[in-house]
Formats: structure tokens, C-alpha cells, sequence
């Protein structure tokens, strides 16, 4: 609990916490562990951080204390952003341009340009992830209306690398052994019926449609997200910001999730000023999705989000890791997973410059010229020193109440 309450900076910030406190402090796990655990948690879909200390209750404790592990880190977080849904769904999306919180959005797009520089560092070293960084930063920024372009380019990615042999060769052969698939078909289970749900209610066009969309909509962002809170909040915008504007709906009838994209920004910012996981953004979006019909709704839809992002997490990490020292020997997922990392910091890249055309230049203005000072203070703030991003939010929020 005392870990879930301090863990501030994100992924990178909670592996030098889980360090202190797991290694050094508790010795649950030994370094080498750890950093095992992390490496194998990169290479799945999901909150990594939230994944690597669900695989220390699971050594300590089994299945039991690694769903307790999970619950007591996510639940600060989680109960953190539902409040602010109600808080920012009060204000309204029109009166964020004039609050306290007016100078979040253009932070949040700081953030994520500072995510596309740190990660552009350790996933791009040679010409074909730079190939795959262009083409995948390009894409997303072209192509960022259409459905499914995230996990297309992700595929894309993975099956690029592995034309060659060169880089990662395969150095010994590997025998298969028994895999127990109960977590996997639980896994598929959920997703199918979710799907199913989801479908049904949207061709009916049941009165809680919006329910069952939003849990297959969170599930579905949960099993396919690489790269984390940075790749989770652009897929969310497509969703709900981006999406609902196309012809096909905007003139429509039907009762689908729309959310403000200052909204949601709004909540991309704020999540970087509390502890715990990126991913508790959730449980922030699924209260703003359901704040018009009511507060037991716009509740339930702070629970959705937050079971619906979180649980593909534990079942991937608990199905693949009781097989990881087999998996791990495949040469093919090392070779996959170079292209998804580069795809990854496209991803984040295309979504910056695709916000950044937003930014008013024609009509320069005070307001213009704090946004942008906003988004690039915030980038060299990240870069060039050690200031806490809590630190950053709060400075921003006392820029947006002074103007």
C-alpha cells in the first residue's frame, strides 16, 4: 500500500521505487529478477509496471497475493481519477478553456513529446526501425480517423523485423513443453463475449449500450496496447474524440460515446500528478463517458474503465509467465518485438504532431503563446532536469488560475 501512494513518474519512475523497495528494503525478489520480470513485461500488451508487481505477489504468494498485489496498486490511482471525472465533468469541457486547468492540455502533449524523445533513444539503432519509426509516425499522424490503424501498424511492425536473421539469430533449438491455457481461454472468453455484448447492444440499440461498449472498449485497450499510458491515451482520443466526428456519426442519431478532447486531456495531465499507474487514466475516462446519464452511471463507468483496462494485464502476465523460460528462447519474439517497440515511439511521435495542428498560430495570442511555451517548458523541463512531473501539473494549474 505505502508503495501505491508514492509511486510517482511513471513506468520509468516506479522501476527505480520497486528497486528500493522490493530489492533493497524487503529483498522479495533480487535484482536480477526484477529486471527479468521487466523485460518480460515489456514484451506483453498492458500496464508493464502494474504487470511487474503482480509477478512479485505472484513469487511471494501464487494467484491469492498476486490479485491482492494488483488491487492495493491500482486502487489509489483508480479512485484518484474517478473523483476528478466528477470534478472536470462538472466544469465541462467549454470552461476548461478558462479554468485552472486550460494550461493541462497543452502539458499533456509535452509529456507525450518528451515519451516519443526517451523511448526514440532505446528502440531506434538502426535503418529498419528508423524505417518503421517514419512510416508508423506518418501513419498515425495521416490515418489517425481510421479504426484499427494502431494494432495494424503493430502487426506490421513485428512481422517487419523478422525477415532478417542477422541482428538476433536463433542460438538454440527448443522443446516444447505442457502450457496450462486456463488463463488464455479466460483471457479469449472475456474478450469474445465483451465483443459479443457490445455488438449486440450497438445493433439494438439497447438503453445501456453504453456500458457494454465501454468495457469492450477498454478490454479491447488493454489486450493490444504496447508502449504504455503514452500509447493508451492516443487510442483513446481516436475512440472517443476523433471517431464520433466522422461523417457516419456526426449527423447520427445513434447513442455512442463522445467525450471532449479537452476533457480528456485534461485527465492525460492530471494522471501524471498522483501515484500508481498511467493506466488508471481509465477510470478517469469511462466516469467522463457516462457523465450525462446521471452519478450512479458516470460511477459504474469509473469501475468499467478500471476493471476493463487492468484485466487482460493479469491474465496475459499470469498465463505467459509460468511458461516465460520457454518463451524466451523463441528468437521470433525478440525479432517481433523490435518492430513493436519502433512502432511504439511512431505511435506516440504521429500522436504528438497530430495534437500539435490543433495549437492556433493564425490568430496568435496571449493564450496561443502560453500554449506553446506550456508544451515545450514542459518538454525541456522533462529533459533537461529532474523536476517531478507532480511538480510540473502543479505549476501549470497555478499558470491557469492566474490567467
Amino acid at each position: 500500500m505505502l508503495h501505491s501512494i508514492t509511486a510517482f513518474g511513471g513506468p520509468q519512475g516506479h522501476l527505480g521505487m520497486m528497486m528500493k523497495t522490493f530489492v533493497d528494503k524487503r529483498r522479495d525478489v533480487t535484482k536480477e529478477e526484477l529486471m527479468e520480470y521487466v523485460s518480460f513485461c515489456q514484451m506483453l500488451p498492458g500496464a508493464s509496471s502494474t504487470q511487474t508487481l503482480t509477478l512479485i505477489g505472484y513469487k511471494r504468494g501464487g494467484i491469492p497475493l498476486a490479485v491482492v498485489t494488483l488491487i492495493i496498486w491500482i486502487l489509489p490511482a483508480c479512485t484518484l481519477m474517478g473523483i476528478f471525472s466528477f470534478i472536470i465533468g462538472n466544469i465541462g469541457g467549454a470552461n476548461l478553456q478558462t479554468s485552472a486547468f486550460q494550461f493541462i492540455q497543452p502539458m499533456a502533449i509535452g509529456f507525450l513529446g518528451y515519451a516519443a524523445v526517451k523511448t526514440y533513444a532505446i528502440s531506434i539503432n538502426n535503418l529498419i526501425t528508423r524505417i518503421i519509426l517514419f512510416f508508423s509516425t506518418w501513419s498515425t499522424f495521416l490515418f489517425f480517423k481510421t479504426p484499427w490503424v494502431f494494432p495494424i501498424l503493430i502487426i506490421l511492425g513485428g512481422i517487419t523485423t523478422n525477415f532478417s536473421s542477422k541482428r538476433i539469430p536463433q542460438k538454440e533449438k527448443v522443446k516444447p513443453r505442457q502450457i496450462r491455457w486456463t488463463n488464455m481461454w479466460l483471457f479469449v472468453l472475456v474478450f469474445i463475449i465483451a465483443g459479443y455484448l457490445s455488438e449486440t447492444a450497438r445493433k439494438q440499440e439497447w438503453e445501456d449500450r453504453k456500458v457494454y461498449n465501454l468495457f469492450e472498449n477498454f478490454y479491447r485497450f488493454g489486450s493490444i496496447v504496447f508502449g504504455g499510458g503514452d500509447v493508451l491515451i492516443p487510442m483513446m482520443l481516436d475512440q472517443y474524440v476523433v471517431r464520433p466526428t466522422a461523417p457516419k456519426f456526426a449527423n447520427s442519431k445513434q447513442n455512442i460515446i463522445r467525450i471532449e478532447k479537452s476533457e480528456l486531456l485534461t485527465g492525460a495531465g492530471i494522471v501524471r500528478a498522483i501515484p500508481g499507474p498511467v493506466f488508471s487514466i481509465a477510470s478517469f475516462t469511462g466516469g467522463i463517458a457516462l457523465k450525462k446519464q446521471g452519478v450512479k452511471k458516470q460511477l459504474l463507468g469509473c469501475v468499467i474503465g478500471s476493471v476493463g483496462i487492468f484485466l487482460p494485464s493479469a491474465l496475459l502476465v499470469l498465463f505467459f509467465f509460468p511458461v516465460w523460460q520457454n518463451l524466451k528462447k523463441y528468437v521470433v519474439v525478440f525479432r517481433s518485438l523490435e518492430g513493436i517497440n519502433a512502432v511504439v515511439v511512431g505511435l506516440i511521435s504521429g500522436s504528438t504532431l497530430y495534437l500539435l495542428k490543433d495549437i492556433p498560430i493564425n490568430s496568435f495570442n496571449l493564450v496561443t503563446f502560453l500554449n506553446i511555451l506550456v508544451i515545450f517548458s514542459t518538454f525541456s523541463t522533462l529533459t533537461f532536469t529532474k523536476v517531478p512531473a507532480p511538480v510540473i501539473v502543479i505549476l501549470c494549474l497555478f499558470l491557469g488560475w492566474i490567467f
